[in-house]
C-alpha cells in the first residue's frame, strides 16, 4: 500500500510563506500526476495545484502567482511553495498522487492532510 506523508503546515501571518511537502512511500511502481487540494471549513475540497509526470502545471486562479508546485521524482515527493499567504488560504491541505501498480493499473492515493492557518 502506498502511503503519503505530508508536512510543512502551520500557523503563519498574512503575507508569510510556507512550503508543504508530501512524500510517497511503500511499493511504488509509477507516479503520474501529483497535486495539492485544500478544504476550508464548510466548503468543498478544491484543487490548488497539480503537476504531471512531464512537468506541466495547473493552478487555481486564487493561488496563481503566489504558489509553485514542484516534484522530485527521485524522492517521490511533491512540494507546494506558498507565498504571500492570505487568510482565505486557511484550510486543510491534502496531497494526492495518481499512481500505477505492478499491473499498470491506475489508482489514487490521498494524504491525511496538513493544516495551514493564516492569521490576519
Amino acid at each position: 500500500q502506498v502511503q503519503l506523508v505530508e508536512s510543512g503546515g502551520g500557523l503563519v501571518q498574512a503575507g508569510g510563506s510556507l512550503r508543504l511537502s508530501c512524500a510517497a512511500s511503500g511499493t511504488i511502481f509509477s507516479i503520474n500526476a501529483m497535486g495539492w487540494y485544500r478544504q476550508a471549513p464548510g466548503k468543498q475540497r478544491e484543487l490548488v495545484a497539480a503537476i504531471t509526470s512531464g512537468g506541466s502545471t495547473n493552478y487555481a486562479d486564487s493561488v496563481k502567482g503566489r504558489c509553485t508546485i514542484s516534484r522530485d521524482n527521485a524522492k517521490n515527493t511533491v512540494y507546494l511553495q506558498m507565498n504571500s499567504l492570505k487568510p482565505e488560504d486557511t484550510a486543510v491541505y491534502y496531497c494526492k498522487i495518481n499512481s500505477r501498480d505492478n499491473w499498470s493499473r491506475y489508482f489514487e492515493v490521498w494524504g491525511r492532510g496538513t493544516l495551514v492557518t493564516v492569521s490576519s
